[in-house]
């Protein structure tokens, strides 16, 4: 039985001896290396559509698209060089055999990420009811800002590629970076806050704001270093990004609905009819045509005034613009209703008495 066992270890023994031999090792992971690409590209090719003929959109087939080459060299690429490093023993010459092989990778999937983070930001773009920060005017700003990223992390890879020390570099570039940031503090300020308000959405183009300084308008653009407004008197504002997020804004068009109630304050003389007023005011109301009739108008007392009774009507409107013209509108029924009706609008009088008559001469 010994004799047996030490039979057959021997020749397994020799069996084994060409796993040792460097070029059969090299022709090994060369064929590994290969079955594993042609794996990878079934894997694209054949399984992964399975799956993403599931989902809505084409977004995943098209970022599969993109990776399928990296991955493919990627498992090639490192098979080779791996299989060159068991024939090589030159320190120099496997150095740069493997920063080759690490620059081709690096470029390889730069070129891959790229092209995907295009194809994301398109998608974005085109769902633009779920994702608003990303926008036909923005997507220029993120495509350079992915592309800023991607391809200064690839060089950044291409230099470790080498091994060379980006320590002195990076410290220099923080400090210039740090000297630009305070030279233009104020357009960095707008930029951030125009991406900010773009993702927040607290007013999109046609709503009616009311900017902290009282001006009044509805949005016409929205950029990413400025808003502009246009007023009822049909002058555009510009307003820097920085001062909007810094400031409180009124959104009139925001909301569950666009409507607006607005509110008009008519003080009427003491000493006549309560219910004749508030009857006068709601039937001037339903006689304005830009008051809706649901909500219904309402008229309140609200204080006793020092020359009169202080009454306010409350009434809806379809959207914020039209409320100058329903103001007027309501003024001057109101007015005429309350001359039919011989109701008195206080006004402000005043009384002169005069003590004596200076004496005639």
């Amino acid at each position: 039985m010994l004799k047996w066992i030490q039979t057959s270890l021997e020749h397994f023994s020799i069996q084994t001896e060409w796993l040792d031999n460097r070029i059969w090792q090299a022709i090994l992971i060369v064929v590994l290396s290969l079955v594993l690409a042609g794996i990878s590209r079934v894997l694209f090719n054949r399984i992964l559509p399975l799956f993403t003929r599931r989902t809505r959109s084409n977004l995943d087939d098209q970022i599969f698209g993109h990776l399928q080459s990296p991955v493919f060299f990627t498992v090639l690429l490192l098979g080779l060089s791996w299989s060159a490093s068991r024939l090589i023993s030159s320190p120099s010459t496997l150095f740069l055999l493997f920063g080759i092989t690490k620059t081709l990778l690096v470029l390889l999937w730069v070129l891959g990420i790229g092209r995907s983070s295009h194809v994301l930001l398109q998608w974005l773009q085109s769902q633009q009811e779920r994702f608003q920060v990303v926008r036909p005017r923005t997507l220029p700003l993120f495509d350079i800002l992915a592309k800023t990223i991607i391809y200064g992390g690839g060089l950044y890879f291409l230099f470790l590629s080498w091994d060379i020390d980006l320590t002195a570099w990076l410290a220099s570039a923080g400090i210039l970076g740090i000297a630009i940031g305070f030279a233009a503090k104020d357009s960095l300020s707008n930029l951030f806050a125009g991406i900010f308000i773009l993702a927040d959405a607290p007013y999109k183009i046609g709503d009616y704001v009311i900017l902290g300084q009282g001006e009044r308008g509805h949005v016409v653009d929205i950029g990413v270093r400025s808003t502009r407004i246009m007023t009822r008197d049909e002058i555009q504002i510009i307003v820097p990004n920085g001062l909007i997020a810094a400031s409180k804004i009124v959104n009139e068009s925001a909301g569950p609905f666009e409507r607006e109630r607005i509110r008009v304050t008519i003080p009427v003389a003491y000493g006549v009819d309560l219910q004749l007023v508030r009857k006068t005011l709601e039937q001037s109301a339903t006689d304005c045509q830009w008051i809706l009739e649901a909500p219904e108008p309402r008229v309140r007392l609200r204080e006793f005034g020092d020359s009169g009774l202080i009454f306010q009507l409350m009434g809806w409107i379809e959207r914020p613009a039209l409320r100058g013209r329903a103001i007027d509108d309501l003024l001057t029924t109101i007015y005429d209703r309350f001359k039919s009706q011989n109701i008195e609008i206080p006004y402000t009088k005043q009384d002169i008495y005069v003590k004596e008559l200076p004496a005639s001469q």
